[in-house]
């Protein structure tokens, strides 16, 4: 399959003004020619092919903006070599312009004072979109996120959600080969986040849109996203589908047994008990090959069980896994 996106060796270095505390410090920073460097991505490789859902994962500082403002010509790499749609982004921005769509979560591209639908034509305008194509996906999409009610309102009278679902149709309005996603969902409600995410779902599925996709809500990797790329400390430390990683660190459930009276102590050979509540017993299933029904044999029937709920391990659960087996084994190192 055709890669997209290719990234090789690709690293960023930030070059910043060394300041001084105190008040013969804040004059020594005026004179001073010192600086630092941050390094804010290392050494990052990793193809994307056409029609990938990419969830691009990490926390603050770890360099997922960066990499995303890279991919889109906004920020030019420090070493290494990045392609999108077979160009360097930052030395083709226009033309990789026109086969992008790009949603930053906390940066706007409607006009405030004016109608949403205004904005929108707008947008035809710039990227010379045809009537019919603009009419129609501006119909669909309005529909799928239930925008066709606020069109003619001002944006700033709609609600942070309104507004976010309108920057995602904007974006996709001139039939984009690759969205870039930056924190899409950040600061909506449940509902909202809901709508997002079936929606950007769809697109991928039905007009193999690639997405690459940042963010701190990780039901937004699970609803989107089979594959995630993990960052930290701007280096590259998983590459996969997230379900590969489910089965070598998810593979736990937790499993609870509530019982009409207090069986006393009943230790399993099919799970780990957890904890003893007398009346309910909370245990660990570590292997996979363990199913209920065998549990529940061991357990039997004359000992007066109620209630029984199985866990499956979360997305959540699953990357504090990772991240904590990564730093246990970096402070033991």
């Amino acid at each position: 399959m055709t890669a997209l996106i290719e990234a090789r060796g690709v690293s960023k270095r930030f070059r910043q003004h060394k300041r001084f505390p105190g008040l013969l410090g804040a004059l020594k920073t005026l004179v001073t020619s010192e600086y630092t460097e941050v390094v804010a991505v290392s050494d990052i490789d990793f193809d994307v092919a056409a029609g990938e859902a990419v969830g691009y994962l990490g926390p603050n500082g770890a360099g997922k903006s960066t990499m995303i403002k890279m991919m889109t010509g906004i920020l030019v790499p420090s070493a290494g070599t990045l392609s999108v749609l077979g160009r360097t982004p930052h030395l083709k921005r226009m033309d990789n312009a026109r086969e992008i769509g790009v949603v930053f979560g906390q940066r706007s591209q409607l006009w405030w004072d004016l109608p949403l639908v205004d904005s929108f034509t707008l947008h035809q305008r710039i990227y010379d979109i045809p009537p019919a194509r603009y009419a129609d996906n501006l119909r669909r999409f309005s529909e799928l996120l239930d925008l066709t009610p606020f069109l003619g309102r001002a944006v700033r009278q709609l609600s942070l959600g309104q507004r976010m679902r309108a920057e995602i149709v904007m974006s996709l309005l001139h039939d984009p080969k690759i969205l870039f996603l930056d924190e899409p969902t950040i600061g909506l409600d449940v509902v909202a986040k809901d709508a997002v995410r079936r929606f950007l779902a769809e697109i991928n599925r039905e007009r193999g849109v690639t997405i690459i996709l940042t963010t701190h809500d990780l039901q937004d990797i699970e609803t989107i996203c089979p594959r995630l790329i993990m960052v930290d400390h701007s280096r590259l430390i998983f590459d996969g589908e997230l379900r590969s990683l489910r089965t070598a660190l998810g593979s736990a459930r937790r499993l609870t047994l509530e019982f009409a009276s207090d069986p006393g102590p009943l230790p399993l050979s099919t799970a780990s008990l957890v904890s003893d509540e007398g009346l309910r017993k909370n245990y660990l299933i570590e292997r996979e090959d363990v199913s209920l029904v065998r549990i529940l044999s061991e357990v039997g029937s004359d000992r007066g069980l109620k209630d029984v709920a199985l866990h499956e391990p979360d997305i959540e659960e699953v990357i504090r896994t990772f991240y904590q087996g990564r730093n246990a084994r970096a402070r033991a190192s």
